[in-house]
């Protein structure tokens, strides 16, 4: 009798939701990330204890982890995609893909600094100084080759916290971070030089970025958080102006393009709408209403997509 042969089974399609694993910065950067993340679209909450935020997007999973720590899970896999400094990828000389610059830190917008600083009175006046000196920093490694760089040998040592208290005493000099230098002039500090100027960025896993569809939802969420940053100073203006001073009004709007025209009902009117920088506004509303135009609404942005 002929052998019997076996039927070929039809692989069932998975069912499994895709996942993408976002590591989310714990600490200093966590209160402007999650306004970020909401002003892109993606709510994110978490309770006071826990290390594990909900999102409302079923395909992302969340983990809170120090941003001094994020570069490394990302770079091993432990996360497809996180948020932290570029100060921190280059201290744990991660090997990740930098999918985007996003300009914020917990106190703005602007870039923050690492800073060799010294006493007000010390003799120290620039790093060649920094020789045979004791430097107490928590960006060790960095603060390491930026002076081999500089030809300089120091004692570089880890600093727990309160870097700012420890010169004299405890150190010649301190490698630190600072948005203002507010806190280094309030312990009578000054700044030698400036060795690092650091931005958020998102960074992605190799092999997540290889997958196609981690990649394209890497990069749906880079385009709506930068959206939502471009948005962060930025207002939307509408208005109704009268068509015979309507050149001179347009003369006066500043935008991203031109402005907006619609046709209204009156013949003699229309209404422009414009997107222009916050703090241009204040001056340009009057100026708008002296030349004729009226019904003047200003209003926030979300996002704002080039």
């Amino acid at each position: 009798m002929p052998a019997k042969t076996k039927k070929a089974t039809k692989k069932k399609p998975s069912t499994e939701t895709p996942k993408l694993k976002l590591g989310l910065p714990k600490g200093s950067l966590q209160e402007s990330t999650f306004k970020l993340f909401g002003k892109a679209g993606y709510r994110v909450q978490v309770s006071s204890r826990s290390y594990y935020p909900t999102i409302d997007d079923q395909h992302i999973d969340c983990t809170l982890v120090r941003a001094q720590e994020m570069a490394r899970y990302v770079d091993i896999g432990i996360f497809d995609v996180g948020l932290t400094g570029k100060d921190w990828i280059l201290e744990q000389n991660a090997d990740v893909v930098e999918v985007a610059e996003l300009r914020y830190a917990k106190g703005g917008l602007n870039p923050v600094r690492w800073v060799v600083a010294v006493p007000e009175d010390s003799p120290i006046k620039s790093v060649k100084d920094l020789k045979g000196k004791r430097i107490a920093t928590e960006l060790v490694g960095y603060t390491k080759r930026y002076l081999k760089s500089k030809g300089v040998t120091a004692d570089i040592e880890f600093s727990w916290g309160a870097t700012e208290v420890k010169p004299p005493r405890l150190a010649d000099a301190i490698v630190e971070l600072t948005e203002t230098g507010s806190s280094l002039r309030a312990n009578n500090l000054r700044i030698v030089e400036v060795m690092l100027e650091s931005t958020t960025r998102l960074i992605a896993n190799k092999k997540a970025w290889n997958d196609p569809w981690k990649r394209k939802k890497i990069e749906s969420m880079a385009m709506l958080l930068q959206g939502a940053l471009a948005a962060e100073e930025k207002v939307g203006l509408k208005m109704n102006a009268p068509k015979a001073s309507l050149k001179e009004i347009c003369g006066l709007l500043p935008s991203m393009h031109a402005p907006t025209i619609s046709h209204q009902t009156d013949p003699e009117w229309v209404s422009l709408e414009v997107i222009l920088d916050e703090k241009v506004a204040r001056d340009l509303i009057p100026r708008l209403k002296r030349r004729g135009a009226s019904g003047i609404v200003e209003y926030p942005l979300n996002k704002v997509i080039s």
